[in-house]
């Protein structure tokens, strides 16, 4: 089996390693049991979903796809110059009431999927260029996922995988990825546990996310970059400022700095707008100011946190 070249790097997916070893097989295999008492995500729904029940994701036994393609819109070590290849899941798992693509993860918009049509989607971004395969809102589809990418990879895929979740992550699917995955992507949306009953309709959301994210860094550590400027492993970080500091950054900041890692890759994203159902809380409807912004970056500083996203514009280079 042949690895890319990523720069002057040799690069191989975690991915192979199981394959080799015939142990990726009996992952999914394992992944799988977990559908028929459903708690492939920290819903713990403990419906049989291999005989069409569904829980609160309101998927069943086949993954359902939104879209795919190319992203240029992601972070920089993930774009690249040709994108990230992104996979996007219909559903989510939580129930945000300002969710910017409601459209996707609050409906069943999209196709369902068997394994063999999910693989031929990786492949088809891997022909196209992209600089990884990254699959958005997994966390409900992570069996799916795992028997996709083991038919993928013994045709050839030879991608990093970016797991771009929510946050609100079994542990025990995370252990059966763990040597699957090679970059988690999490959001860390609240710091309270009343706000995000509040804003996500979930009320234990801190408690999971925070040792989620602790087993996401266990297994792949702080985010590799490589001279070519691309991740290849490692854990990058979301958090989204929202009005009147309601996520409470300065919490999720001292988090990381202290918890994880002071040296982790932070996106400190600014782009928070009303939608979906914002209106119905004033504290939501409005956008937040560039003095909170400044604030959060600020915040997050000052916790010994020195890897903030920034981006820089995309020149086209063909390779």
């Amino acid at each position: 089996m042949r690895s890319l070249r990523h720069g002057d790097e040799t690069f191989e997916p975690a991915y192979l390693s199981l394959l080799r070893s015939g142990e990726l097989r009996e992952r999914v295999a394992q992944a799988y049991e977990h559908l028929s008492i459903c708690d492939v995500c920290a819903w713990n729904c403990k419906v049989d979903r291999r005989a069409g029940q569904v829980g609160v994701c309101r998927t069943g036994q086949q993954a359902k796809v939104s879209s795919h393609g190319p992203h240029l819109g992601e972070e920089d070590p993930l774009r690249g110059w040709r994108g990230s290849g992104t996979i996007f899941f219909t559903r989510c798992n939580l129930r945000c009431q300002f969710c910017q693509n409601h459209d996707i993860s609050q409906t069943d918009t999209g196709h369902a999927v068997e394994p063999e049509q999910l693989a031929a989607l990786m492949l088809e971004l891997q022909v196209y260029g992209c600089h990884n395969i990254n699959f958005v809102s997994p966390s409900h589809v992570v069996p799916q996922i795992m028997a996709g990418v083991l038919i993928a990879a013994k045709a050839g895929l030879r991608l990093p995988l970016v797991y771009n979740t929510g946050g609100y992550d079994s542990l025990a699917m995370l252990k059966l990825l763990d040597g699957v995955i090679d970059i988690y992507m999490p959001d860390i949306k609240y710091a309270d546990a009343e706000i995000a009953r509040r804003y996500s309709k979930i009320a234990d959301y801190p408690q999971v996310n925070q040792a989620a994210v602790r087993e996401m860094h266990r297994q792949v550590g702080d985010l590799h970059i490589n001279s070519m400027g691309l991740a290849t492993r490692g854990l990058l970080v979301r958090h989204l400022v929202l009005p009147g500091n309601l996520a409470g950054t300065d919490q999720v900041v001292r988090f990381l700095a202290v918890e994880i890692s002071p040296h982790t890759y932070l996106n400190l994203m600014d782009q928070y707008r009303p939608a979906y159902k914002a209106h119905h809380f004033p504290e939501l409807n409005r956008r937040i100011s560039r003095f909170e912004y400044e604030e959060a970056v600020k915040l997050a500083r000052q916790a010994g946190l020195t890897r903030l996203d920034e981006r820089r514009p995309i020149f086209w280079v063909m390779r």
